[in-house]
C-alpha cells in the first residue's frame, strides 16, 4: 500500500531551478522514470529521471556510486537500457531509490555539484520505450465511454449486463506499441459499407484516437498464483499516458463474434515518462459506485480500495492538423476528462487479470480503455465527440473533423493537482497519422 512520506512534502524544493517553477510537470515530488539517450548518440539508451526540464542520467550517476544498500542496487538496475530489472525488484527497491534521489536533488544537498554533472537537458534527448513490453491487455474501464458508444449501436440497450460485474478487457498487440513521437501509416483492412453487398480491402476512413492511461506491471506473479486486492498495488510500478489508436470502420466489420483485431493492432503510443504509484499517493480518492449499482464481488473489493483506490488525474486531448502546423498554430484542445471517473481501479484490473492464474510479467502494459467523463465535452474519442461521425467537429482555424485525416497529430497530456500537494504531470504523448502505404500493383 502506497502511503505519504517525506518525498511528498510540498515544501521541498530542488537545486534544479526549473523544477521549482509553477506548473512544472516534473518537480522534486514527482521523479518519474524513462529510457533515453542524447539525440546524437546511437544505441546508448539508459534509464533517466525527470527533474524540471532536465533528465538525470542514471547510468552516469551509477558510475559515481552515490548510494548504498537497496537504493544502490535499484540505481544499478535503473541504469540499464530498459527498466524491466528495476520493475522486477518490487516496491521496497522502488521506494528506496526514490527517497535517495529525492534527498540528493533537494536544496542544500551535499553532492549537488557532482549530481549536476549527470543532468541532460530534455531538449537534447530522445526516448525509447521505457521497458520491454512482453504483453498488452486493454480494458474497458470507463462506464461513460461504454455507455456513449453503446448508445450509438444499441440505443435501447447501450450497456451490456456484465459491464458492472466484470472488468472487460481484450488481449492487444505489444509489437506495435511505440513511444511518444510515433508516426504511423493509416491502416488498411476489410471494411463493409451498410449498402455494400460484400466487403473490400481499403484504408480506414474512420481513424480515431483513444484517451487512455497505461498501467505498467512491476514484479508480477507466478503462473497459477492469483494476485489478491491486498497485493495488487504492490505489483504496479507506475502509470503513463496511452493513445490506443482505433480504426472504427475495420472494427465495426471484424469485431463480431470476437473482439478487436486489425482495428487495434496497427499502433499504440505511450508517453516516455512513468509516474510511480508512490508519486501519485497525494492524489488518491475514495472509490465509490453510483447508488443502486452492484458492489464488486468480494475478490474485487478491499477496504483500502474503497478508501483510496481512485486516482485524480486530469487528462487532456488536443489536435494539430497539418494546416495548423503550417500556420504555426498550437494543438487545439478537443476534450478534457479525469481518470477518477473510471468504473474500475488499477488494483481491480490487476486482480481480475490474474484471478484465473494468468501470470503478469515485469513491464507488461495494461491499458485502461478510453477515459471519458460524464459530460459531452469529456469524451475521450472522436467517435463520441462526433456522435459516430454524424456531427462534424469545428476547429478554430475553420477546418472540420469527423475522424482523423492524414497529417493530423494528436497530443495528450495528464497532470494531478490537489489541496496541500504540489502539482505533478505526466508530460505528453504525441503521434501523427501518415498516408496509407500503397499496395503492390497499385
Amino acid at each position: 500500500m502506497t502511503l505519504l512520506n517525506e518525498t511528498h512534502d510540498p515544501s521541498l524544493r530542488s537545486w534544479v531551478d526549473s523544477a521549482n517553477q509553477e506548473g512544472c510537470d516534473f518537480p522534486i515530488q514527482n521523479l518519474p522514470f524513462a529510457v533515453f539517450c542524447r539525440q546524437d548518440e546511437e544505441n546508448a539508451m539508459r534509464g533517466g529521471v525527470a527533474i524540471g526540464d532536465q533528465v538525470l542520467d542514471l547510468a552516469a550517476l551509477q558510475r559515481l556510486r552515490p548510494f548504498i544498500g537497496l537504493a544502490a542496487e535499484a540505481l544499478e538496475a535503473a541504469s540499464q537500457p530498459y527498466l524491466n530489472l528495476l520493475m522486477s525488484m518490487g516496491p521496497s527497491a522502488w521506494s528506496a531509490l526514490r527517497l535517495a534521489l529525492s534527498r540528493a536533488l533537494r536544496e542544500g544537498a551535499e553532492d549537488a555539484e557532482a549530481f549536476a554533472q549527470c543532468l541532460v537537458p530534455m531538449a537534447e534527448v530522445r526516448y525509447d520505450l521505457p521497458c520491454v513490453i512482453g504483453d498488452y491487455t486493454d480494458f474497458y474501464s470507463s462506464i461513460h465511454h461504454a455507455t456513449a458508444v453503446g448508445k450509438l449501436f444499441r440505443p435501447d440497450n447501450p450497456l451490456l449486463p456484465n459491464y458492472k460485474w466484470v472488468p472487460i478487457g481484450y488481449h492487444g498487440r505489444a509489437s506495435s506499441i511505440d513511444v511518444s513521437g510515433q508516426a504511423f501509416h493509416r491502416p488498411q483492412g476489410q471494411v463493409k459499407a451498410p449498402d455494400a453487398a460484400e466487403p473490400s480491402l481499403a484504408p480506414s476512413r474512420r481513424l480515431d484516437y483513444e484517451l487512455e492511461m497505461g498501467i505498467l506491471v512491476g514484479t508480477g506473479n507466478e503462473l497459477g498464483a492469483p494476485i489478491s486486492m491486498t497485493q495488487a498495488e504492490d505489483q504496479i510500478f507506475g502509470l503513463c499516458l496511452l493513445n490506443d489508436w482505433s480504426a472504427r470502420d475495420l472494427q465495426a466489420w471484424e469485431y463480431q463474434p470476437l473482439g478487436p483485431f486489425l482495428a487495434k493492432s496497427f499502433a499504440s503510443t505511450i508517453s516516455p515518462w512513468i509516474v510511480t504509484l508512490e508519486a501519485l499517493a497525494p492524489f488518491r480518492q475514495a472509490f465509490t459506485r453510483p447508488e443502486g449499482d452492484p458492489a464488486p464481488l468480494p475478490y474485487l473489493d478491499s477496504e483500502h480500495n474503497r478508501a483510496q483506490g481512485a486516482l485524480d488525474i486530469e487528462l487532456e486531448c488536443c489536435l494539430q492538423t497539418a494546416g495548423m502546423a503550417e500556420q504555426g498554430l498550437a494543438p487545439q484542445q478537443l476534450a478534457r476528462s479525469n481518470f477518477r471517473h473510471s468504473y474500475w481501479t488499477p488494483a481491480q484490473m490487476v486482480t481480475h487479470h490474474s484471478v484465473n492464474g494468468c501470470n503478469l510479467m515485469p513491464g507488461d502494459l495494461l491499458g485502461t480503455g478510453t477515459q471519458s467523463g460524464p459530460l459531452p465535452e469529456e469524451a475521450g474519442s472522436l467517435l463520441e465527440l462526433t456522435q459516430g461521425g454524424k456531427q462534424p467537429l469545428k476547429l478554430d482555424n475553420g477546418e472540420e473533423r469527423l475522424f482523423l485525416e492524414d497529417g493530423d497529430t494528436v497530443v495528450m497530456r495528464g497532470f494531478c493537482e490537489a489541496p496541500g500537494a504540489v502539482r505533478i504531470g505526466f508530460g505528453e504523448v504525441r503521434g501523427t497519422v501518415l498516408p496509407a502505404r500503397r499496395r503492390e500493383g497499385e
